[in-house]
């Protein structure tokens, strides 16, 4: 056991550095998935307008789908691969990256095909009315081409960053997005395309990040990976799968609460005075922003997932605790941060995404005030739930990444709008955000105190 920690960084090398050098790459790649979206609206907002930006809320959970399988199977197979390292079994380790990889191309080409067969009675369950329809119609219609990309892309970066490479993510990740930055000033202000001009913009960014994977692939320093590895296994495959649930639910929850949270606004929305479409449009705002504190935090608790992973699988529960612990405290200083920001400036930043009536903005500011109230709480629930998946417990993982979601928020989205109207939408987010963090916690301890068991006995 001591003799494979000495020949891996993991177990040897203090967690506070290998925190930075995992966490810091992780959490740029996190921010360069969430920018991609951000970015579009920005320019949107700016040429089109409102409904523009309402099109692109609409089109949010086609990304968050593709988020959660990339997340599936690319945090499975890296947890899977780091904890086969662990235990030192490296020849099998292969085959986590090379089936991980086929998974995520063939799904990706998957979802685009159903995305574009079925394009308009998806935008219509997303949320969609007749305003924001054609202005959706045109971005999913060019984004949908990018869903194989996008989903290596995300997926693939684990995959890197398990082999020990992070700033190969980070560097893959941060190239796609430039270019979509650029291409969006040049397609969107200079050509004028609008909606077309940020999807494409979007793609060729994508593109050029899933070319970047596929050559490190060639490259992997941990393990050479060879042609047999890339053969669906199913043993492998459901192994890989029950890793990554946990993730990958954590988005899908995110969806489909995007997909209601949409309807509900546009539903109670028409019945108040902000219209069907302004709240769609404010709502996706603040959802966006949020997910660049929410990706800091999530990518925080990705970089701890190689740790995790290692030392658990070599039994050195210190070391796991440490990272967890370090997680925690550095997601709660960004979450009060965040907090902070969107109390006292929340008008300032819906501007920066263009110009709206005074029931635009009223709405907007009572979004971002209430609804993220309790963003500083939410660090726990993900950062718990990434360490139960690099643990190797995924049904623990599973059921704390859905409890926000699906458990609490969801049934409350359904239930105080029918007493409270529109407000009701609004108070649904902190409500859930409470009830998630007080399960997270309670969870987290009686897990630790599994550990200090384990690590008494295996001093003994």
């Amino acid at each position: 056991m001591e003799e494979k920690r000495k020949t891996n960084p993991l177990g040897t090398e203090p967690v506070g550095s290998l925190m930075a050098k995992f966490a810091i790459p992780s959490i740029v790649g996190m921010l360069v998935s969430a920018l991609y979206n951000i970015v579009d609206q920005l320019f949107i907002g700016q040429a089109v307008g409102t409904l523009g930006n309402a099109a692109t809320n609409i089109a949010f959970p086609f990304t968050t789908a593709c988020m959660a399988v990339a997340l599936l199977l690319g945090i499975g197979g890296a947890s899977c691969f780091n904890l086969t390292l662990g235990m030192g079994d490296k020849k099998k380790a292969g085959y986590f990256i090379g089936n991980s990889l086929t998974l995520l191309i063939s799904s990706g080409i998957i979802i685009a095909a159903v995305t574009l067969v079925f394009l308009v009675p998806l935008l219509d369950l997303f949320g969609a009315n007749d305003d924001i329809m054609p202005y959706a119609k045109d971005y999913v219609s060019i984004t949908a081409i990018g869903f194989p990309f996008l989903i290596l892309t995300t997926g693939g970066g684990h995959l890197i960053r398990a082999d020990g490479s992070p700033n190969i993510t980070m560097a893959c990740n941060l190239t796609g997005a430039i270019i979509n930055t650029i291409l969006d000033a040049i397609f969107v202000l200079g050509f004028k395309w609008g909606m077309t001009g940020a999807a494409a913009a979007t793609v060729i960014g994508q593109v050029i990040s899933a070319l970047i994977v596929l050559w490190y692939v060639r490259r992997f320093k941990t393990v050479t990976i060879e042609a047999k590895h890339f053969k669906p296994n199913l043993k492998i495959t459901k192994r890989i799968a029950s890793i990554g649930m946990a993730s990958c639910f954590n988005q899908l929850a995110i969806a489909i609460v995007q997909i209601v949270l949409n309807n509900s606004l546009r539903h109670y929305g028409a019945l108040s005075e902000y219209g069907a479409s302004e709240p769609i449009a404010c709502a996706g705002i603040v959802m966006k922003v949020n997910m660049i504190v929410f990706s800091i935090v999530i990518g925080l608790a990705q970089g701890t997932q190689p740790i995790e992973s290692f030392n658990y699988g070599a039994r050195n529960y210190r070391r796991v605790k440490q990272a967890y612990w370090l997680a925690i405290k550095i997601g709660a200083a960004i979450s009060v941060a965040a907090f902070i920001a969107f109390q006292v400036f929340p008008k300032q930043i819906l501007s920066a995404f263009g110009s709206g009536s005074d029931t635009y903005f009223e709405f907007g500011t009572k979004f971002f005030r209430i609804f993220l109230f309790f963003t500083w709480l939410n660090c726990i629930q993900p950062i718990t739930s990434t360490f139960f998946t690099s643990i190797g417990k995924p049904i623990k993982g599973v059921f704390l990444s859905l409890t926000r979601q699906i458990l609490f928020f969801l049934p409350l989205l359904i239930v105080l709008p029918m007493f409270f109207g529109i407000d009701g939408v609004v108070y649904t987010g902190p409500v859930a955000d409470v009830l998630s963090g007080i399960v997270a916690i309670v969870m987290a301890v009686y897990e630790f105190r599994a550990m200090n068991r384990l690590e008494r006995e295996s001093q003994n």
